[in-house]
């Protein structure tokens, strides 16, 4: 299987702007608790992140987080679980003004509004139960 090993870490030197998509794409496997995508201000340890995307299988919901001056936000929870186990998908992640748009497949899920501005993005890292297939930022 194709695929690349998380957790998988992609450097956005330029940061990130309003308009920039982040696209995701891999797929959950048959036992798979959650995972992740953090959109991190730095590539140190104990970065800010300006979202954390957690897709919980185990809850049956996705949480959006962001983390700043070493904790974590309030957690905004979708509605549903867009994702299956043993299914592929597919995610975008979109700077908006407000913060990031996620959508998986044909459904937005939320909003999310970051504390941190897009702009500081440095990074992007996606870990825990997933076959990461490939990552693009267009």
């Amino acid at each position: 299987m194709e695929g690349r090993n998380v957790p998988h870490k992609t450097s956005l030197p330029e940061g990130v702007r309003v308009g920039t998509v982040m696209r995701i794409r891999g797929v959950v496997p048959d036992k798979a608790r959650r995972f992740h995508v953090n959109l991190l201000c730095s590539e140190e340890e104990g970065a800010e992140a300006a979202l954390h995307f957690n897709p919980r299988m185990d809850e049956s919901t996705v949480v959006f987080n962001t983390k700043e001056r070493g904790g974590w936000g309030q957690e905004e929870r979708g509605h549903g679980l867009p994702f299956q186990r043993g299914q592929p998908f597919d995610v975008l992640l979109i700077a908006t003004e407000e913060g990031f748009k996620a959508v998986v497949g044909d459904a937005e899920i939320t909003t999310s509004a970051t504390a941190s501005p897009p702009a500081r993005v440095r990074l992007l890292e996606v870990g825990g139960d997933v076959q990461l297939e490939s990552v693009k930022v267009f």
